[in-house]
C-alpha cells in the first residue's frame, strides 16, 4: 500500500490524496515594478508599494497608500489585477524579504513599484488560499533561504520562479481559504473592539487629567521615584517562551528569560528605539533590558497606579522628549524633569477606580486577541504542508 506523504497534519473531512508540488513559475509570470521620477508620485493611478504588502491581510484598490502618474501604456504594462500576487523584492532583514500579498479587487486595477515583484496569475489557484500559503513558515523558508545579499537581502524573478510549494485541489483550496477568512474576520472584529476601548480611555484621560477642578501640586518625576535603567542581556540567552518576559525598546517583549530583575507592579518606560517613551504597567516580574527604564521607590504622596495612568495619558509628551535620528532615545536626565500633576490621595484613588475597570477590560480583550492570533498561527502551520 502506497504511503501518502504530501498531506497536511490537519484536513477537512471529504478530502484525500496527496497535494501536488508546483513551481511558482507555473502559476505566476513575474515582473519588476515601475521606477518613476519623484515628480510623478502623489497623483495618478494607485501604486502598490512594500508597506501595502506588509500592512494588509490582502490588498484592494482602496487600501493602497500611494499614487503614481504614468501614461496608459505603462499602466497597462504594469497592471495589477484580481488574483495577482505581489512580493517584497528587498529588505534589510532576511525574515521580511519576499513577503507576499494578494490583490483582491475585481473592479479596479492598480500598478506597482520598483521594490515590488508582481506575479501575474497564469495558472489555476484560489487567490486567498495562495496568499495564506505564502505566509506559512515552510513557504517563507523556501523563499528566504534562496535570498541573496549581506547588508540588504534580495529576491529576484528567477528565485521566485524556482520555488516549489504543495497545492491541493481547487475545492480544498476554497474550503481552507473560506475557513481562514472567517478567522481573519474575527481577529479584525477583535481589533476594532480594542481600538474603540482605547479611544474611550484616551477620551477619559483628557477629561480626568484636566485637574483644574481641584487643588494639585506639580513635581518633577525624579522627586516621586527612582528612575533606573535596565541591564542588557545577550540575545543568545533569550527564548521564544519562558517565565519572565524581557522588555527593551519596543512595545512587545523582545523575548523571554529564566531570571528577572524587576518585581511585579512596576511602571516601565521604553528608553530607546522607535517606540521610546512607551509607558507600560507590568503586572508580573520581568527583565528590564538595556533600553528600558523602570520607576521604583515610589513616594508615598502618589499612588503607583495613579502615576501610571498620568504618564500613560501624557505618553505623547514623553515620546516627544526623544533625541537622535538613527536610534532615537530619551535621556534619563530629561525624563527626570518631566512634570507630574498630583492631587490629594483621595482624588488619586477616584481617578484609579474610574480608569481601572476600563483598563482591565482592554487587557482581557487584548489577551483574547492573542489567543486568536495563536489559533491562526497554529492553523497556518497545520492546514498546509
Amino acid at each position: 500500500m502506497k504511503k501518502i506523504t504530501n498531506v497536511p497534519p490537519l484536513r477537512f473531512p471529504g478530502f484525500e490524496g496527496e497535494w501536488e508540488v508546483k513551481k511558482l513559475g507555473d502559476l505566476l509570470e513575474f515582473k519588476n515594478g515601475i521606477n518613476a521620477s519623484k515628480e510623478q508620485y502623489g497623483k495618478g493611478i494607485k501604486f502598490i508599494n512594500v508597506l501595502d504588502i506588509l500592512n494588509n491581510n490582502f490588498i484592494t484598490y482602496d487600501n493602497i497608500i500611494g499614487r503614481v502618474d504614468v501614461d496608459t501604456n505603462i499602466a497597462n504594462k504594469y497592471s495589477v489585477q484580481y488574483g495577482d500576487i505581489l512580493f517584497q523584492r528587498s529588505s534589510e532583514t532576511r525574515e521580511e524579504v519576499g513577503t507576499a500579498n494578494v490583490y483582491l479587487d475585481k473592479e479596479k486595477s492598480a500598478t506597482f513599484g520598483g521594490f515590488v515583484i508582481r506575479g501575474k496569475k497564469i495558472g489555476d489557484y484560489n487567490p486567498i488560499f495562495f496568499n495564506k500559503l505564502l505566509k506559512t513558515k515552510s513557504a517563507r523558508e523556501s523563499i528566504t533561504s534562496k535570498s541573496g545579499g549581506s547588508t540588504r537581502y534580495n529576491v529576484g524573478q528567477e528565485i521566485l520562479t524556482s520555488v516549489s510549494l504543495c497545492f491541493p485541489s481547487l475545492s480544498e483550496q476554497k474550503k481552507i481559504s473560506d475557513f481562514l477568512s472567517l478567522v481573519d474576520e474575527r481577529i479584525s472584529t477583535q481589533n476594532k473592539i480594542i481600538e474603540q476601548l482605547e479611544t474611550l480611555i484616551k477620551g477619559l484621560y483628557q477629561k480626568i487629567f484636566k485637574l483644574n477642578r481641584f487643588q494639585f501640586s506639580i513635581l518633577p518625576l525624579k522627586s516621586l521615584c527612582t528612575i533606573k535603567k535596565g541591564e542588557q542581556i545577550n540575545a543568545s540567552k533569550l527564548s521564544e517562551t519562558g517565565i519572565y518576559y524581557v522588555m527593551n525598546g519596543g512595545i512587545l517583549p523582545s523575548g523571554y528569560h529564566s531570571e528577572y530583575n524587576s518585581d511585579a507592579e512596576i511602571i516601565s518606560i521604553s528608553e530607546g528605539g522607535n517606540s521610546c517613551g512607551y509607558v507600560q504597567y507590568n503586572y508580573t516580574k520581568f527583565w528590564s533590558g538595556g533600553h528600558c527604564y523602570t520607576l521604583k521607590n515610589i513616594d508615598k504622596i502618589i499612588k503607583n497606579k495613579y502615576l501610571y495612568y498620568y504618564l500613560k495619558a501624557n505618553e505623547n509628551k514623553i515620546m516627544a522628549l526623544r533625541v537622535g535620528s538613527g536610534l532615537p532615545n530619551i535621556q534619563k536626565s530629561t525624563l527626570e524633569k518631566f512634570e507630574v500633576k498630583i492631587p490629594n490621595l483621595y482624588e488619586q484613588e477616584k481617578v484609579v477606580l474610574t480608569l481601572e475597570s476600563l483598563s482591565n477590560k482592554i487587557t482581557v480583550e487584548s489577551k483574547l486577541l492573542e489567543q486568536y492570533e495563536k489559533q491562526k498561527k497554529y492553523l497556518l502551520q497545520n492546514l498546509f504542508i
